[in-house]
């Protein structure tokens, strides 16, 4: 049975969500590992893939390759200025963009950016492009510094998403995750998107969710995922228990069923 929670995106709602869950955390085995590897390897890839929320979201359907932009920039650079003035008090968000996009041409320039990411697609763009580049990752990173001013709780961006590659079934999963609250024992991830929450948001939050869990070292679930849509003024949560995490898996692997399907039918 889902634990899905819709609530409206206030300071007491999101702190309220946050200390309500649950500070037991849920422990996936390496028996449940084994039998998510199973049932990916039942789906016979040609390729290797790449399984997300996105993909959960869209139930499989096929979509264009990754490619980037300054609304796909935006998240990275945002996260690396929320880290830079979460340490340095008097650093204004717009200069800690400016410095995060600095950082990433300088890997390009003295080439130690490999080809095709952040910092070598920046290197390649004009003055005017790195401009429209900054306003998208300022007004992401302002969105994401005023959900994490609202928290009363120990706080910290995450590190980095969370990516765990199936066993023998050419499968690599990416759960996202923007910050991470501790509870004792336990952690709460909150997740920010743009928009609005279509009816499939509950199956891309629970596929994090899974995802996370089966990243950590101990297989620990984060006890609650927060997905906040602030241009909508709402956000959803589902719990880290054995029920959603199972769900979790089905609808990866069910998007992995889709796919493969979808590559049948265009060899055919």
């Amino acid at each position: 049975m889902t634990t899905l929670a819709h609530r409206r995106n206030t300071p007491s709602e999101v702190n309220a969500l946050i200390d309500s869950a649950p500070r037991t955390p849920v422990n996936l085995t390496d028996e449940h590992r084994h039998s998510l590897s199973a049932r990916f390897r039942a789906v016979a890839s040609d390729t290797h893939r790449r399984i997300d929320a996105w993909m959960v979201e869209r139930a499989g359907q096929a979509s264009p390759g990754f490619r980037w932009s300054p609304a796909t920039a935006r998240r990275v650079l945002a996260a690396g200025a929320l880290r830079r003035s979460s340490r340095v008090a008097q650093l204004s968000m717009i200069d800690a963009i400016t410095d995060e996009i600095a950082d990433q041409l300088a890997r390009a320039t003295s080439g130690f950016a490999r080809r095709g990411s952040l910092g070598d697609w920046l290197s390649g763009l004009s003055a005017h492009e790195i401009a429209l580049v900054t306003a998208e990752a300022a007004n992401w990173a302002a969105q994401s510094a005023e959900i994490a001013e609202w928290i009363t709780f120990a706080w910290h961006v995450a590190p980095s998403d969370a990516y765990y590659d199936v066993a023998r079934a050419r499968t690599t999963l990416r759960g996202r995750r923007d910050l991470e609250v501790t509870l004792d024992e336990a952690r709460v991830i909150l997740r920010l998107r743009s928009g609005s929450p279509g009816k499939s948001a509950g199956p891309g939050l629970r596929s994090d969710l899974t995802i996370d869990a089966l990243s950590h070292p101990e297989g620990l679930a984060p006890a609650r995922i927060i997905g906040i849509w602030p241009e909508a003024g709402v956000c959803l949560s589902v719990d880290g228990t054995m029920d959603d995490l199972r769900s979790g898996a089905r609808d990866l692997v069910r998007t992995a069923v889709v796919q493969r399907r979808a590559e049948g039918a265009r060899a055919a």
